[in-house]
């Protein structure tokens, strides 16, 4: 009885969650960030180089963007026209821009993001434990199979296939599930494993990274109590998110809500670009802002210009 118990609820949790993550459509990015009309017509007039970019630095002044091309260029996506957020890229399977896109998996037949994400990896953990539940259960049997102990039925080569299957996808589930687990302690997503984002001011492959409980938390959320179940519970909207190291951006407003950045010693709270209010509290719970000067860029920026660096401290 308690073996068929454990079984049906390791198998409910499974299926739950292998649905959730094939139905839950990707989420793209919001209407703020595609391109008017007007920037449009402007984009398409311009020659390819500085003049598309100016346009592209209009279009995204009051966005909360931190991360550039390799040549520090926005970064624009040409076939859904619009200014990419931080983390999200362009899928050629699904041809569209997918919000914190880790992967597009075909064994899902969807891309794994910020919408799903988290179902994803409850799928991957509860097939890892409803295939090592049956591996445990059949090696009594699969033992017996080898001394000669089962009755000569064709039973016994079910047996031995069901325990040779479970067993393999467990090797290979674990090690999936071990890698994914290891991205989220770090908040980092597949594709930015193979290529590190890229900020204004230098590559930084932990620029989102606010520690191991900070990462988990906007994977799984707040709540404790729906972190087991597969229901939609992650941090933010998947446009914005907060970062470890973020330069000021001198195209952007200096400070949100028009604060004054010219004190020396003056505290922030938050990036100089606004973070959503569902992630800002991730900043606020034990970190702090400081801003400093960079002394190694001065020579690099024009006469009157500051390079300001606002550094998080954990």
């Amino acid at each position: 009885v308690v073996c068929l118990v454990a079984y049906h609820i390791f198998f409910m949790l499974f299926v739950w969650s292998y649905w959730k993550t094939i139905f839950t459509l990707p989420m793209n990015p919001s209407k703020e960030f595609h391109l008017s009309y007007s920037d449009k017509e402007s984009l398409e007039r311009e020659p390819r180089g500085e003049s598309q970019q100016e346009v592209l630095r209009r279009a995204a002044k009051d966005l909360p963007i931190y991360t550039r091309t390799m040549s520090g260029a926005i970064r624009y996506c040409d076939r859904c026209h619009l200014v990419k957020p931080d983390r999200c890229h362009h899928c050629s399977v699904c041809d569209k821009c997918i919000l914190k896109m880790d992967h597009h998996c075909p064994w899902v037949n969807n891309c794994v993001g910020f919408s799903n994400y988290k179902f994803f990896l409850l799928f991957l953990a509860y097939s890892l434990l409803y295939c090592l539940f049956i591996a445990a259960t059949d090696l009594q049997y699969f033992i017996k199979f080898w001394t000669n102990g089962l009755p000569d039925t064709q039973a016994k080569f079910h047996i031995m296939f069901l325990f040779f299957a479970a067993a393999m996808f467990s090797v290979s589930l674990s090690s999936l599930f071990g890698y994914h687990c290891w991205l989220v302690s770090k908040n980092k997503s597949t594709l930015e494993v193979f290529r590190a984002p890229i900020f204004r001011h230098r590559t930084d492959k932990n620029g989102f990274s606010l520690g191991f409980s900070k990462n988990l938390r906007q994977v799984f959320g707040d709540e404790k109590k729906y972190w087991l179940l597969p229901v939609f519970s992650s941090l933010g909207d998947g446009c914005s998110f907060p970062t470890c190291l973020v330069n000021q951006d001198p195209e952007q407003a200096s400070t949100p809500g028009g604060l004054n950045s010219t004190s020396k010693n003056e505290n922030h709270l938050f990036p100089a670009k606004p973070l959503r209010d569902s992630q800002s509290h991730l900043l606020t719970d034990t970190q702090s802002w400081s801003e400093t000067a960079a002394k190694a860029e001065k020579g690099k920026v024009g006469k009157g210009s500051t390079y300001v660096a606002m550094i998080c401290v954990v």
